[in-house]
Order: C-alpha cells, then structure tokens, then sequence
C-alpha cells in the first residue's frame, strides 16, 4: 500500500534547517521525556548543540582528507564507515517489506549520496561556513513551500539578500562551480527530508536509515575508487575517513535522536538554523577560513530567514 503525504511531512519541512543526519529522527519528536528540573529541560538543548558542533567540524576534518583522498574518495570513506556501523548496531530485516518500502528506501539511498557528492564537491572549492550557508537554501525552500504562507516569502527574501551579499553581487569573488555544487547539495537535502520521514513512517527504529546508508555507500564506491584508487586503502587514511564517519554521521545520529525524544522538533529546527555559524566557526579554528564583514552579515541573514520560516511555521500549525 502506497502511503501518501501526511501531516508528519510538513513537520518534516519545518525542521528542514537542521543537521541532514537528524531528519531520520523526527519521527521520535513526538516521544516526550518531560524529566524533572531545568538540569533535565537543559539537556536535550546540550545535546543537539553537540550533535551540531560534530557535525560541522567533521566537515573540517573532511576538508583536510581531501589532499589524500580526494572528494570523492571522502565521501566513499565516510558513507561507507558510517553504513558498516549502523548495520551491526541496527542489523535491520531484510523480509517482510513491500516493494514501495524498498523503493522508498532506494530513493532516500539516492537523495543522501547525492546530498554528500555534491557538499563535499562544494567545500574541496568554496570556505566551509558559506558552502553550508548556500546549502540550507534547500531546506529553507522547502518549509517555504510546504507552509504556503505569505509571511514565509519575506523569510526567503532575506535569505537570498544573503545570497546576494555571499556573491558579492555576481558571485565573481566565489567559484561558481563551488557554488552550484553547495546549492545542488541544498536541493538533495530537501529530496533528503521528504523520503527520510517517509522512510521513518516505513521502517521500524534506524533500519531504514541504515539501510538508506548502504545504498548511498554502493553508489559513492565507483566515484570514490575512480577519483582515488589504492589512496583509500592507506592506513593513514582508513582512520581519518572512519574518523569523519563518526563525527559527521554516527555520533550526530545518536545525539539528535536523544534530543528529539525530548526537544520539540520545532524547538529543534530554531536551533540547528545556527548550522552556517557553527560551520563558519569550524572553518576558521581549523582551517583558517577567515569570513570578511559581508560573509558573517550574509550569514546571519540566512540564518534570520530559516528561524523565521521555522518559527511562522509552527505558529500556523498551533493555530490551525
């Protein structure tokens, strides 16, 4: 039986600024664990602001992979350390699933693989901080879209005065290859958000996720041997690419799933919006990416955009 759209999905969009990897874990959002005083309410907030700083300065060390691995080689280690340990954590079922749960599942393997060649493709050219900032472009357009609110234009006004500011008014100061590859990214992601909540409705648990995953690793393994070769199999390597993996994958997973148990997925979305400040903060500290005046002010704009797209958003759900 083929499921259709439902009210999850909008949600789904409405938390279409965070992490990529905490989508999976909307679906738990609902799974409240009041926990008594401010120490337990504090938590889950410690926990995404975790989840978010692991995911970002992953990206960094990515970045400093890439002389040795290249790119594609990067993400071929990534995706395919991650997909080995969500399938001896999860040791999800093979039976007992329609062929709608597998197409379902291929499609959310597609959207994921893409999303990451072409972020990867994105920061081998342009400064982390601004490759994020034009990448959760997507997402914003998707909770834009999906709430069908006139408010939600001035959101993606201000997000693409932002865009504008990053290119300096023609993006003659970026690599423009570097830039269609961050906003190509933004637009699996969106692709991303939409099949992993109806993976998640799908699947029981992660197995869905961990499945998705192997299927990403089996499409990233041709470009990665391809780009890389015998360069994948260096020691040396192998330990920084599992490294990404569980920065960048494994730990965020575990992090925002916890946090979703108790966190509003709407409470959630506000906060990962910060994604392009926490990425701007990584590149600087570990790969001396300076931002000019212009950069941060873009930044923040994009950033203003997706809260308030977020926060309207909510507010209509709560009305209606």
């Amino acid at each position: 039986m083929n499921v259709q759209p439902s009210a999850s999905e909008p949600a789904a969009a409405a938390a279409a600024v965070a992490v990529p990897e905490a989508a999976p874990a909307l679906d738990t959002a609902g799974r409240k664990d009041p926990g008594p005083g401010k120490g337990a309410a504090l938590a889950p907030i410690v926990l995404v602001v975790a989840g978010g700083l692991s995911v970002q300065f992953g990206s960094a060390v990515a970045a400093l992979l890439m002389p040795k691995a290249g790119a594609l080689g990067v993400v071929t280690l990534r995706l395919a350390a991650a997909a080995l340990v969500l399938l001896v954590v999860c040791r999800p079922k093979l039976r007992g699933h329609s062929r709608a749960d597998w197409g379902t599942v291929v499609a959310f393997g597609v959207a994921m693989g893409g999303m990451n060649t072409l972020f990867y493709q994105a920061l081998d050219r342009i400064p982390l901080g601004i490759a994020v900032t034009l990448e959760v472009l997507g997402p914003l357009a998707l909770s834009v879209f999906a709430s069908r609110r006139l408010i939600n234009l001035v959101w993606a006004g201000l997000a693409l005065v932002g865009v504008v500011l990053l290119g300096g008014g023609g993006f003659d100061r970026l690599d423009p290859v570097g830039a269609a590859y961050a906003l190509g990214a933004g637009a699996m992601w969106a692709a991303y958000i939409v099949f992993s909540a109806r993976t998640g409705r799908r699947f029981p648990q992660a197995d869905g996720l961990a499945l998705a995953m192997v299927v990403a690793a089996v499409l990233s393994l041709p470009l990665g041997i391809w780009e890389s070769g015998a360069k994948l199999t260096v020691p040396s390597t192998l330990a920084l690419g599992a490294a990404v993996a569980v920065l960048s994958s494994v730990l965020p997973y575990t992090l925002e799933l916890m946090a979703l148990r108790r966190l509003p997925a709407s409470t959630f979305a506000v906060m990962m919006s910060l994604e392009p400040a926490i990425a701007a903060t990584a590149g600087f500290l570990i790969l001396n990416q300076a931002l000019s005046t212009t950069d941060a002010l873009a930044i923040a704009l994009v950033i203003g955009a997706s809260m308030g797209a977020v926060r309207s958003q909510t507010g209509a759900r709560k009305k209606g």
